[in-house]
């Protein structure tokens, strides 16, 4: 990460959003450098819960071996599929065996989701997460991520749009609250024109975030553009102003 850019981002997060927090991104590396190998326990373990972590300005690094949730392995691409009877957990559950969590109708719904997901080839790398002060030079964020009150998702959200004339630069697809930030992300980001990602409407996640808030994920790319925009949209009107006002 440029040094340049990652002050003018600061400076322009403070200029624009005052004090509300700043995000953090992650990306794929060969070593976890600076940052701290999580956890290794064998204990299930939300990946938002942990994110709280990095949040608050603690750099992480996960593989296969310290991600203590299936989804998170899956949608962070360390296992090509999901845990047995995936189908009937994320729909009704299996009688006397198994609750539902009843997120999609039915089991063979589900197994149609599935057929269409694809993966992001992880070749043996961790992934890394760091609140974006805390990025280095070797750094190369591919996903910058918010987690927002509605003030400040409503400045994010226009401007995804200000460069847009389909008014279509935000998606809210169905997922995990992991798949949101990075599995959805990631694919965004491989695109000519991404969009960023509108997420944490993830029930089960729901409880490690504060009630008030959402994540929007945005790709790297597409991050320059709305950054380079800043000066130039209604940031800069008495309009955006109110709205600081209250979220300082």
């Amino acid at each position: 990460m440029d040094s340049k850019l990652k002050n003018e981002f600061l400076q322009k997060w403070e200029k624009y959003f005052g004090k509300a927090e700043l995000p953090f991104v992650f990306f794929y590396s060969p070593d976890p450098g600076t940052a701290t190998l999580a956890n290794e326990k064998k204990d299930h373990s939300c990946i938002i819960c942990e994110l709280a972590k990095v949040r608050k300005g603690k750099s992480l690094a996960y593989n296969e071996f310290n991600l203590r949730c299936g989804g998170s392995l899956r949608y962070f691409g360390y296992a090509k599929g999901m845990r047995q009877n995936f189908e009937y957990f994320l729909s009704c559950g299996i009688p006397g065996e198994m609750e539902g969590e009843r997120y999609i109708r039915t089991p063979e719904m589900v197994r149609e989701i599935m057929k269409k997901m694809q993966t992001i080839p992880t070749d043996g790398k961790y992934i890394i997460f760091k609140r974006w002060d805390k990025l280095e030079e070797n750094d190369e964020p591919e996903g910058v991520i918010f987690f927002a009150k509605p003030d400040v998702l409503s400045g994010l959200f226009t401007l995804a749009n200000f460069d847009q004339v389909d008014g279509d630069g935000v998606v809210a697809p169905f997922g995990s609250g992991c798949s949101s930030i990075v599995f959805k992300t990631w694919h965004e980001n491989a695109k000519e024109n991404p969009k960023a990602v509108l997420g944490m409407f993830d029930c089960s996640a729901r409880p490690c975030v504060p009630k008030d808030t959402l994540s929007f994920s945005i790709p790297f790319k597409k991050f320059l553009t709305m950054m380079g925009n800043m000066d130039e949209s209604f940031l800069i009107t008495e309009t955006w102003k109110t709205v600081k006002k209250r979220i300082n």
